[in-house]
């Protein structure tokens, strides 16, 4: 069963998030020394055992870090890094040249953990903001068992129907170097119901019209 949603509310939802992502954009051309840039976020409704699988395949060959979103919404915020981009943020931000073979250096591993602080963190308080709501981030983390476990209270909290899914690509610039970070953005149908009523009521559009 799919969650009735216009596409007005979609392009609202996703412009909410632009604002946000136009935060964390700032905040981690800082670490980055360079300007970073976002795309414009994919909104999917998409069945839990599709996100589980695509989670696991990008397990196989990424590093994930996971940050929940806690409070007024329960969701859940994946970066995704590979090989490559580990390398060429190591090259950026840690001005080391470093392969990657699997394991990560403590450098490495709080460099991710920072990027994924600063970007989800900034999202997370433009939301606050916007929406109203008591939001916060928990401290991410880099999962050792299967990630996939720890987002199934999420995809699985109301099984009728089906959660909401923002896909996000993160890029940014150095010299002749493009480093692009997936972002994964989760939330349960009980989120995504609370946010349709909040962009849904008058108040919300009557304030946002005046800004």
């Amino acid at each position: 069963m799919e969650l009735q949603v216009s596409e007005l509310e979609k392009d609202i939802i996703k412009e909410i998030l632009n604002i946000g992502l136009a935060r964390a954009a700032d905040s981690f051309a800082v670490i980055a020394k360079d300007i970073v840039l976002l795309k414009v976020p994919d909104l999917q409704l998409t069945d839990p055992k599709e996100i589980l699988k695509l989670v696991t395949d990008y397990e196989n060959t990424h590093v994930i870090i996971q940050s929940d979103i806690k409070g007024d919404f329960n969701g859940s915020t994946l970066m995704l890094f590979s090989g490559n981009q580990i390398e060429r943020l190591s090259e950026v931000c840690l001005k080391v040249e470093y392969k990657y073979e699997g394991e990560l250096s403590d450098m490495q591993e709080s460099l991710l953990l920072e990027i994924s602080n600063i970007i989800t963190g900034a999202l997370v308080t433009q939301l606050a903001n916007i929406l109203k709501a008591n939001i916060y981030g928990s401290p991410p983390v880099a999962p050792k068992g299967k990630i996939a476990d720890s987002l199934k209270d999420i995809l699985a909290h109301h099984p009728l129907f089906q959660p909401m899914v923002f896909t996000v690509i993160t890029q940014f610039t150095n010299f002749t170097k493009v480093v692009e970070l997936p972002l994964m953005i989760f939330f349960d149908t009980n989120t995504f119901i609370k946010i349709l009523d909040i962009i849904r009521s008058y108040s919300f559009l009557e304030e946002n019209n005046q800004q």
